[in-house]
């Protein structure tokens, strides 16, 4: 099996998905800025005895990110899914930001995921197989999180996107809005989000969903 590519791979979701594709024996390869980050998710997944590669990247970096995924690619082979969690995450208001800053914002929490999926899914589409899965939030904008409600209605937009694109040729193609902050012990438990993720890529074809509203309610 080719595994997962866990893209933005800290605690929290990244790590929880992470493990719970890895206790199916799925491969998993790892995708995050810091080898910091990196390290206590790479052994958790080990200690379940599956294979872990981990790969530095800024998902803001095309290059960068398109290179990490073929080293991934190079250890683990084309990969059965892709699950793209890096996000920018921080209040801010209306005039709070330069231009620049939402630009470099933008660049992680949508086109970060452009990029990975224009990567791996002619590859699952030619396969005619493949789940490409994108963290979400944000239902609704709040005004204290503008470039956060911003980059989950992108990314909102671009799963729909991407399933006109390829989900005719067999990728599934769908997103995990969570309507709560993440935290262990709490009704948005990154464990219990994990489940969601699994149950998409291994939904059949005909029972297909392109978004699962996690409420926090199971």
């Amino acid at each position: 099996m080719a595994g997962v590519v866990v893209i933005g791979a800290g605690p929290g979701i990244g790590r929880s998905v992470a493990l719970r594709f890895a206790r199916e024996g799925l491969p998993v390869a790892l995708l995050a800025r810091s080898g910091g980050t990196l390290e206590p998710v790479a052994g958790a997944v080990a200690a379940l005895g599956v294979r872990v590669v981990s790969v530095t990247a800024d998902v803001a970096d095309e290059t960068g990110l398109r290179a990490a995924l073929d080293v991934a690619a190079g250890e683990l082979g084309p990969p059965d899914v892709v699950i793209y969690n890096a996000a920018v995450i921080r209040p801010d208001r209306v005039g709070e930001l330069s231009a620049r800053d939402h630009l470099d914002i933008w660049a992680v929490n949508v086109l970060g995921a452009l990029t990975a999926a224009a990567h791996v899914a002619p590859g699952m589409a030619e396969r005619g197989a493949g789940s490409f899965l994108v963290t979400g939030g944000m239902p609704e904008p709040k005004p204290e999180y503008v470039s956060l409600s911003l980059g989950k209605a992108g990314a909102r937009t671009l799963v729909t996107l991407l399933d006109q694109t390829y989900g005719a040729a067999g990728v599934h193609v769908a997103g995990v809005t969570v309507y709560g902050p993440v935290a262990p012990g709490t009704a948005f438990d990154p464990d219990d989000i994990a489940e969601h993720y699994w149950r998409l890529h291994t939904q059949p074809r005909d029972r297909w969903e392109h978004e699962v509203a996690y409420t926090g309610e199971g």
